[in-house]
């Protein structure tokens, strides 16, 4: 059984494509006005829109809010050579 204190967990909030609150984030890799990468709890989450900013950051509670018009929202998986090569990409950027 999964002990439930173990758990991964992550949680987002979307108010009118215009405002994303996200729990869970480890660290935030990069970010400009339209792409931001964060290392989440549930892995690699890339945000791409336009004009984004950061409204809050509190890593010490793994809390992030942006702003801006956000058209995607995507987990990078490591096993797929299209999304890995765009990831790698980012990190020696």
């Amino acid at each position: 059984m999964i002990d439930p204190a173990k758990m991964k967990r992550q949680e987002m909030k979307m108010l009118n494509r215009k405002l994303l609150e996200i729990s869970g984030v480890l660290n935030v890799e990069s970010f400009d006005s339209e792409e931001f990468l964060l290392e989440t709890e549930c892995g690699f989450l890339m945000i791409k829109g336009q004009n984004l900013h950061i409204k809050n950051l509190s890593l010490d509670q793994g809390l992030v809010a942006i702003e801006g018009t956000i058209n995607e929202l995507a987990y990078v998986d490591g096993n797929s050579p299209e999304k890995s090569k765009g990831f790698l990409g980012k990190l020696f950027k």
